[in-house]
């Protein structure tokens, strides 16, 4: 058997976990990633946590450590300028852990490890081409073309969430206008919402609330309420992303197209119309032959995984 360790970083915290070839975490831990405003103490103490895993551990021989964290380049091994940590630069990850633990080290971009983890353990198992598409407070993407994840000429390839659908449209955190992620993200959803029942004449449970308690939890149960006003917010947000997801098959032909995140708890409501417009979008000769499908990790648990298989798929392939 094949363990490996993922390590998934957040803003605020980092998971940790041991996982065996069939994508099952058998052991935990965390810590606080801003406990470390400086980034060699959180290595120390990241390493620290490694190592008292797999030593607690040590029926399950472990092989190697994946890391998913924003702005991680497959690279370099760095993550290069990323705002919502709290260390600024590029920072030689993959190199200092490897130094602490001896063991070869992995980095990737969150989308892309979760991507992976769809690949090995997920609705994407058996798939040499697929796109998984993360839809939360923005909009990532994965995307795996000939068994390969498509990480291009500087390892920040496969930004499908800035990709402009709307000529001068939402201002996006980006600096650009008309992003993907401005109309397709929980963030879009809520604004869609907003906009929305300002105008809206007849009774919706998004008006009564009052704009700023609205939700994309709270969008979502309305809709499957049956309440017109949320199904209408699905309907204009699921056409932006039928329209973007169109635009990447064109480019990628991918078997399928797996979204995850918050937003697909929405279930019938987001999956319907954003595989009806899709279609009418479509490239003829595409229309009706790619899946939409929603992931099956387990979304506590997905990030860790996510990370554990970007290890096993570069260990298995001889890859340093």
């Amino acid at each position: 058997m094949k363990y490996t360790i993922g390590i998934d970083i957040g803003g605020t915290n980092t998971k940790i976990g041991l996982v065996d070839h069939d994508g099952n975490v058998i052991a935990y831990s965390h810590l606080s990633t801003t406990a470390y405003p400086v980034f060699e103490l959180y290595v120390d103490a990241l390493s620290d946590e490694i190592m008292k895993l797999i030593n607690a551990n040590k029926e399950f021989p472990c092989i190697g450590v994946g890391i998913g964290a924003p702005n991680a380049n497959y690279y370099s091994g760095m993550i290069e300028e990323a705002v919502n940590l709290l260390w600024k630069g590029n920072l030689p990850l993959k190199k200092e852990v490897e130094k602490r633990t001896g063991l070869s080290t992995f980095i990737t971009n969150d989308a892309n490890a979760a991507a992976l983890g769809e690949k090995l353990f997920g609705a994407a198992k058996g798939m040499r081409d697929f796109a998984m598409v993360t839809l939360g407070t923005g909009v990532g993407s994965g995307i795996v073309v000939n068994d390969e994840m498509v990480y291009g000429y500087d390892g920040f390839a496969g930004e499908l969430g800035h990709i402009i659908i709307e000529e001068n449209g939402r201002l996006c955190n980006c600096g650009r206008y008309g992003c993907l992620e401005t109309y397709a993200s929980v963030t879009g959803l809520v604004n869609t919402a907003r906009q929305m029942a300002e105008n809206y004449a007849g009774d919706s449970i998004l008006k009564e609330v009052g704009k700023e308690n609205i939700t994309g939890k709270l969008i979502g149960e309305a809709a499957k309420n049956g309440d017109k006003l949320a199904k209408q917010v699905f309907d204009y947000t699921s056409k932006k992303l039928g329209l973007g997801l169109a635009n990447l098959v064109a480019i990628t032909r991918p078997e399928a197209i797996i979204l995850y995140g918050g937003m697909i708890s929405a279930g019938k409501e987001l999956f319907v119309p954003t595989e009806k417009y899709m279609n009418d979008f479509m490239l003829h000769m595409f229309k009706n032959k790619v899946k939409l499908l929603p992931s099956q990790l387990p979304g506590a648990d997905a990030g860790i995984i996510g990370a554990a298989a970007l290890a096993e798929e570069e260990i298995t392939k001889g890859r340093k």
